[in-house]
């Protein structure tokens, strides 16, 4: 098939969902298909405008191809223009997006934008539309776009089965649960827990417990603060934290609270924003793979986080926070570690065991490495695929 992945972001981005479209857009072109990323021609920040290859900072193949689609860019001019420069930044891509697709023809046009499906909607057959759901829109605006989109697509993929059943709610016709996963060529052959610290510069003999990520999402903690508060309560176990994210700002402000605490500065380590082709091999230094988020709605019914499912094909011990939506991957004490929300008497515990028992460790994390395998992109792009298929021989 002839597929179009239409993405209103920035290329590359310093944001998870670059990564994860790329490796989406990869896994489509693995089985076969003509895929073409059609994203936005946007002014980047100076530090990913530094980045000429995407395809290599990614560590994806290039298997696909890459369009850059005009929009009207006022986030360049600066804090003035913030209220005005997302709508008119999307509605020009939209608009110019749609011109030069009434000339296009393909197999499917696959999006996680409502606006964009919604204008193909005019003028390309309904099940050729794919919209990939990652949250549910509580906005007036927001849920008026989304509930109309999810109506006119052939096939809603929703990254959580909640989502998924929400979506059914607003008139999806069709709908299918697809977590996100992680790429299996890159969680191959990864070294050894010590040589992979020592070819990174952490201390070969530490007990980490580490995170990978983005360490606030739309202004919301993502739990990093809590498992600092929660170390603190361990006692004398010796346990590092490794952070390997950004902004630097907040980085800064947790190292800040670590001292506060009076924990060993060369404890706390932070490599901070590093190339997403480097993290499987930071993921692989860690002893505890940590992911205390706080409870929203978002985090608990909504969020299919790519850390997760890197943190698994790693092997290792990913201790969450008991949301819905992560126990629809982790088994308890089986493929991870599952802890009461916020609570950190109960995060320093389940540390302290993990600490005290290198078997555990090894067992969670093997069986958590063998799980993997149904979450990779190549097999969910299968599912999808096999999914579009179908919807297209009923319409026949």
């Amino acid at each position: 098939m002839k597929l179009l992945y239409l993405a209103n972001i920035r290329m590359p981005t310093e944001k998870a969902h670059g990564l994860q479209i790329m490796q989406n857009c990869e896994a489509f072109a693995q089985h076969g298909n003509t895929v073409t990323l059609m994203t936005t021609r946007r002014v980047n920040t100076p530090e990913m405008s530094k980045i000429s290859d995407p395809f290599a900072y990614y560590g994806v193949e290039k298997r696909f191809t890459i369009e850059r689609v005009p929009c009207l860019d006022l986030f360049p001019l600066g804090h003035r223009f913030e209220r005005i420069a997302f709508p008119i930044q999307t509605l020009s891509y939209v608009l110019v997006l749609a011109l030069i697709l009434i000339f296009r023809r393909a197999d499917v046009y696959y999006s996680r934008d409502a606006l964009t499906l919604l204008a193909l909607s005019l003028f390309k057959p309904r099940h050729a539309l794919v919209f990939e759901a990652h949250q549910l829109a509580k906005s007036g605006t927001g849920k008026r776009l989304q509930t109309w989109c999810v109506r006119r697509v052939g096939l809603v993929v929703a990254v959580t089965g909640k989502l998924a059943a929400d979506l059914r709610e607003r008139g999806a016709a069709s709908s299918i649960t697809a977590h996100d996963g992680f790429r299996i060529e890159r969680f191959a052959n990864l070294s050894e827990r010590k040589v992979a610290r020592a070819q990174l510069g952490l201390p070969v003999d530490a007990f980490i417990c580490g995170y990978v990520g983005q360490l606030h999402t739309m202004s919301m903690s993502k739990g990093v603060d809590t498992l600092i508060n929660a170390i603190a309560k361990i006692g004398d176990a010796p346990v590092s934290v490794c952070l390997v994210g950004g902004p630097q700002e907040m980085l800064e402000q947790l190292r800040t609270r670590w001292r506060e605490l009076g924990l060993p500065e060369d404890r706390f380590l932070a490599p901070g924003r590093v190339e997403p082709s480097k993290v499987p091999l930071y993921i692989r230094t860690f002893d505890v793979c940590t992911m205390t988020f706080p409870w929203t709605e978002h985090f608990a019914y909504y969020a299919s986080p790519l850390k997760l499912f890197e943190y698994m094909a790693a092997g290792g011990v990913a201790l969450c926070s008991d949301l819905p939506a992560v126990a629809e991957v982790i088994r308890d004490g089986e493929t991870g570690v599952l802890v009461p929300v916020g609570d950190e008497q109960a995060i320093a515990a389940a540390i302290q065991r993990l600490y005290t028992d290198p078997q555990l460790r090894e067992r969670i994390g093997k069986q958590a490495q063998e799980e993997a395998a149904h979450y990779s992109w190549y097999a969910r792009a299968e599912t999808i695929l096999e999914r579009i298929e179908e919807i297209k021989a009923e319409v026949r």
